[in-house]
């Protein structure tokens, strides 16, 4: 009898070893066994293992991540054009001129319809104007100080807690294989810069965004840099290909994205031969997160999601291959 129990005893504690080294060596423990999981460490695998016929040297590991949607939460709007808007309003006593003008009006009456009608050209003068005035310092540090009391108006966290978790493993199963990890967004790169390091282990020089005209200038006899409220570049859509060989100079083997404005960057990375990886987060999840794709306003997912099914891109159903979506904090 007590052979019998000490037999026991000691195979559950060989089980409970064996399940707790899985545990530790399971790279992506958020992600739930199946074929999303498993593309992304046979690509990992065979890029990185001397001697396989895919092998990449540390040099060439590029990977670029779109981050509205891909990284952190983008519904019901983007998180900077959230800021955006309360910079509009906090600037408003020194602009008296915006109770009568569009679209700066519809932002401090809250209409919503007249915000919609004002479409792309009234976000980007919006953004154009909140976003300018200052040094690159002070818009990060106004930045930081926001998203310490903005709240998500649905979940009620800080919006930057409303990261992705499985996706924040994967940035750090790459880094820990030799890969360079980078932002590539739509969204401005100062923005982004404010909270990258902190959240994603991206630093501010692998950051690429849209940006604002910047210039040179000495005031008080200190050289520093002001921000114009003129666009300089946005790179989105088929500027994304642009702005990354401009700030990197090499290819991506992998491109991570959730929506038609990361499609050219998913071409330009895949259609390049050899061993290539484009993975697209379809939000599929409406209870633990949001359901869209190609009717959204936000985050629209149409031609790319067409695109995968030809160019062979992982689509990452974030109901079915997601343990769980956002990091458990506090």
């Amino acid at each position: 009898m007590h052979v019998r129990l000490f037999r026991f005893a000691a195979m559950a504690l060989v089980i409970a070893w064996a399940s707790t080294a899985v545990a530790q060596t399971d790279p992506l423990p958020s992600w739930n066994d199946g074929p999303s999981k498993q593309a992304i460490v046979a690509f990992v695998t065979d890029v990185t293992r001397e001697g396989s016929p895919d092998f990449v040297p540390p040099a060439e590991r590029i990977a670029t991540f779109d981050n509205d949607g891909t990284l952190w939460i983008e519904q019901p709007i983007y998180v900077q054009f959230a800021y955006a808007l309360d910079r509009v309003k906090a600037l408003a006593p020194q602009h008296p001129e915006w109770k009568n003008t569009q679209p700066f009006k519809a932002v401090l009456e809250g209409d919503m319809a007249a915000l919609a009608a004002a479409g792309e050209k009234g976000a980007v003068e919006i953004v154009a104007v909140t976003h300018a005035g200052m040094t690159p310092e002070e818009f990060r540090q106004g930045v930081k100080e926001w998203l310490v009391t903005a709240k998500h108006p649905r979940f009620d966290r800080r919006c930057d807690e409303l990261v992705y978790q499985p996706m924040l493993e994967v940035l750090t199963y790459l880094r820990a294989n030799g890969f360079k990890t980078y932002i590539t967004s739509g969204g401005g790169a100062e923005f982004i810069r404010a909270f990258a390091e902190e959240r994603y282990g991206i630093p501010p020089e692998q950051v690429i965004g849209s940006r604002i005209v910047t210039k040179f200038e000495r005031r008080d006899g200190k050289p520093i840099l002001f921000r114009l409220p003129q666009v300089d570049f946005i790179d989105d859509g088929p500027g994304k290909p642009v702005g990354i060989n401009q700030e990197i100079g090499r290819r991506p083997i992998a491109a991570f994205g959730n929506s038609d404005g990361d499609l050219e960057m998913l071409q330009w990375t895949t259609e390049a031969g050899k061993r290539r990886l484009g993975l697209v987060v379809h939000h599929t999840d409406a209870e633990r997160e949001y359901a869209y794709d190609r009717q959204s306003h936000v985050g629209k997912l149409d031609k790319a999601l067409d695109a995968a099914a030809l160019d062979r891109w992982v689509v990452v159903d974030m109901k079915r291959d997601w343990k769980s979506v956002f990091p458990p904090y506090p």
